[in-house]
């Protein structure tokens, strides 16, 4: 089967799945994007699970602007082919905080390239490219077990700069990257905490949310 006749049968397969009754609940919870067919994640694992690794298959997929086929592209895709180019052509082309949670947790985490990526995409203005960076940098923080501690205590400026932004989107990715980095180990925890206290300090009302909730759920931990 060719290229096009693999995106055929893929999208013809997510199509036959879709669940038009579910789009009302799904956008309530912010679960949007044109041309959403309404699958749930355990349906797109499994079909994910039909297609194996294809990463051909998976660019052709991310190019339809289809939030289902794009979760399906983070599943299929083959984080090792990964470019930078491809990376920050899906990044820009996120229309919804479920596509990007799942490329950066099925996908781009498994890359070498995705540490880099964190600062590119923290500093960019678009939502749901900014969200892709804290994102990133939360996901790395649970899966990324072997790299050391002080590359995500260098991460941590990026968690101050970024914590004035009101996007809840955004302001949610960034609490969340805090959050697992404090988690991750007890030598991260003490600066992960220290920086939540300075949040809470601040003037902004996104930076005191970041700040008390993550110094809530650290403090328990450190308990």
């Amino acid at each position: 089967m060719n290229s096009s006749d693999r995106l055929h049968h893929a999208l013809s397969r997510l199509r036959a799945a879709a669940r038009p009754e579910a789009l009302a609940d799904m956008a309530r919870f912010g679960l949007t994007g044109e041309g959403r067919l309404g699958l749930a994640v355990p349906t797109l694992r499994a079909l994910a699970r039909e297609f194996k690794r294809d990463h051909e298959l998976a660019l052709a997929l991310w190019d339809t602007g289809i939030p289902d086929a794009q979760i399906l592209a983070s599943m299929v895709a083959e984080s090792a082919k990964l470019t930078v180019e491809q990376m920050d052509h899906w990044v820009a082309g996120m229309r919804a905080w479920d596509v990007c949670d799942q490329a950066c947790t099925n996908a781009f985490v498994k890359s070498p390239l995705a540490w880099d990526a964190i600062p590119r995409w923290s500093g960019r203005q678009p939502e749901f490219e900014k969200r892709a960076g804290f994102t990133l940098l939360a996901v790395a923080a649970v899966h990324q077990k072997t790299r050391p501690d002080a590359d995500f205590l260098a991460r941590l400026p990026l968690i101050e700069a970024a914590a004035d932004d009101e996007r809840n989107f955004v302001k949610k990715a960034v609490n969340w990257a805090l959050r697992q980095i404090g988690k991750r180990s007890t030598g991260l925890r003490e600066p992960a905490l220290t920086l939540a206290e300075r949040l809470c300090g601040r003037p902004e009302k996104s930076a005191r949310w970041i700040g008390a909730d993550a110094r809530r759920e650290l403090s328990r931990a450190r308990g």
